[in-house]
């Protein structure tokens, strides 16, 4: 069974950059695409962004392009979202999950960390 632990969230002012880590453990984590999405109160889950197991160029939700960077540390089991540039309509529970090989959805899910952009 994997397991995906987010930290990293916090409070931080309009404009601040803040960086989220996902822990992950109990799987063969080189061979997941691994991704990240949030949810604010009232709204749906939005995609973020995601990075294959293959590593390379992540791809990003319109509103985590330019601002949002994914990056991954297959020797440690770890996948990062630096934000840039936060603006308040980023506040979310942001979420960790990772995609087995052949998946056509995202397998496993972290319980979130909070972000919370004050204005």
């Amino acid at each position: 069974q994997v397991q995906l632990v987010e930290s990293g969230g916090g409070l931080v002012q309009a404009g601040g950059s803040l960086r989220l880590s996902c822990a992950a453990s109990g799987g063969t984590f080189s061979t997941y695409t691994m991704g990240w999405f949030r949810q604010a109160p009232g709204k749906e889950r939005e995609f973020v962004g995601a990075i294959s197991w293959l590593g390379g160029r992540p791809s990003y939700g319109d509103s985590a392009k330019g601002r949002f960077s994914i990056s991954r540390d297959n020797a440690k089991n770890m996948v990062y979202l630096q934000m840039n540039t936060l603006k308040p309509d980023d506040t979310a529970v942001y979420y960790c999950a990772a995609k087995v090989r052949f998946s056509d959805r995202f397998d496993y899910w972290g319980q979130g960390t909070q972000v919370t952009v004050s204005s």
